[in-house]
C-alpha cells in the first residue's frame, strides 16, 4: 500500500485566552482539559464544523485514508475524534506538526504528556515518538517552515519504509492510500509550500489556504521505495534540524501538487477564519487578548502576530 494522497485540515473555531505580554503567562476563562491555559477546547461552533468534517473525510475513498498525523494541542484532537469515531483509526500525535509561537521573548507553550493525552483520547497512540519537538525560546519564521518540512518529511518516510516492509510481506504494493495531518493556521502554510517546494519570495504570499476544518489535497509526483533511502536523518534533542531539500520546487519525498486548497464546500457557513503571515510580524504590547475572530493562532493573541528577525 503506497501513500499516494495527503489531506491537511485545520482545527476547528477554539476557545480564547489571554497572554501577559511582559511575563508570558497564559489565562484563560474556559478550563482546558489539559489544564493548560493556553491549549483551549474548541468553541461550540468549532464542535459543530468538525462534525462536518468528519462526514466529508468519512467519504473519501480514492484512495482511502488510512493513517492520521496531528499536532498534540488539544484542539486538534478534538477535531479529530468524530472522524476517529466513524473510521476507528488511532492518531498518531507529532509536535512537528504543532503550533508556531514566533519569537517572543518568554518560554512557548507546550501541549500536555502523551499519557494525559490518551486519558482523555484512548485513539491517541501513548508510544509514538515525534519527529521533532520544537524548541520553547521560539522559532523565526523560517526555522517554522524547516522545522516543517522536517517533520512531513519524517511522516512521509516512516510510511515509505512501512510500505517497504509491507510489500515485502507479500504486498503487491500498488494499492494508494491517504492520510490526513490536522495542524494550525501558520504550520498548514508551511507545510503546504514543503510539500510542493514552493517557497515564495515574498513570506506573506497567499498561497496556502488556512480557513477552519477546510481540506487541502495533495497528490504524489512520483513514488520511490527505496527502503532505507527514503528514511529521513533522526532528529537529536537540542540539535539543528535536519536538513531536508525541498525549495526550488522539489517539495519533500520527490514533491506533491496541491489539488486542492483549503476546500469549505462541507461546511455550513463556507470559509472562516483564514489567515496568512503578513510579513511584519512583531509582537504588540498592546493587544493580548485571543478570541474567536483572530487572524489565525500565531503566538495565540488577537492580532496573530509574533516576533520575528529584522530582516523581514
Amino acid at each position: 500500500m503506497v501513500v499516494t494522497t495527503i489531506y491537511v485540515t485545520r482545527h476547528g473555531f477554539r476557545g480564547n485566552w489571554t497572554v501577559d505580554p511582559d511575563t508570558g503567562t497564559y489565562y484563560t476563562n474556559v478550563p482546558s482539559p489539559t489544564n493548560i491555559p493556553s491549549d483551549p477546547p474548541l468553541a461550540a461552533k468549532g464542535v459543530q464544523q468538525a462534525e462536518q468534517l468528519a462526514r466529508a473525510l468519512s467519504v473519501i475513498c480514492d484512495p482511502p485514508i488510512t493513517r492520521i498525523y496531528s499536532s498534540p494541542f488539544y484542539r486538534c484532537l478534538q477535531t479529530l475524534q468524530p472522524f476517529v469515531a466513524k473510521s476507528g483509526l488511532e492518531i498518531r500525535g507529532d509536535n512537528g506538526l504543532g503550533e508556531w509561537y514566533g519569537c517572543a521573548r518568554f518560554t512557548h507553550p507546550s501541549p500536555a504528556t502523551p499519557a494525559l493525552l490518551n486519558s482523555l483520547y484512548p485513539s491517541y497512540k501513548i508510544d509514538w515518538s515525534p519527529s521533532i519537538i520544537p524548541s520553547s525560546s521560539g522559532e523565526t519564521v523560517f526555522q517554522l517552515h524547516d522545522r516543517c518540512a522536517y517533520a512531513v518529511s519524517s511522516v512521509i518516510s516512516h510510511e515509505d519504509v512501512e510500505d517497504v516492509s509491507s510489500k515485502a510481506g507479500g504486498d503487491n504494493g500498488k494499492q494508494e492510500r491517504a492520510i490526513l495531518i490536522c495542524t494550525h493556521a501558520a504550520s498548514i502554510i508551511a507545510i503546504g509550500r514543503a510539500l510542493t517546494g514552493q517557497m515564495p519570495r515574498d513570506i506573506a504570499e497567499e498561497d496556502f489556504k488556512t480557513y477552519t476544518c477546510g481540506i487541502s489535497k495533495f497528490v504524489r509526483r512520483s513514488v520511490l521505495l527505496t527502503g532505507e533511502k527514503e528514511r529521513a536523518e533522526k532528529w537529536e534533542v537540542g540539535k539543528e534540524i535536519p536538513k531536508v531539500d525541498w525549495r526550488d520546487g522539489k517539495g519533500v519525498a520527490g514533491g506533491w501538487d496541491c489539488v486542492m486548497n483549503g476546500d469549505c464546500r462541507h461546511l455550513d457557513d463556507g470559509e472562516e477564519r483564514g489567515w496568512h503571515f503578513h510579513g511584519d510580524e512583531v509582537f504588540d504590547d498592546t493587544d493580548t487578548t485571543s478570541n474567536e475572530e483572530d487572524r489565525g493562532d500565531v503566538l495565540n493573541v488577537s492580532n496573530g502576530k509574533a516576533v520575528l528577525p529584522a530582516k523581514l
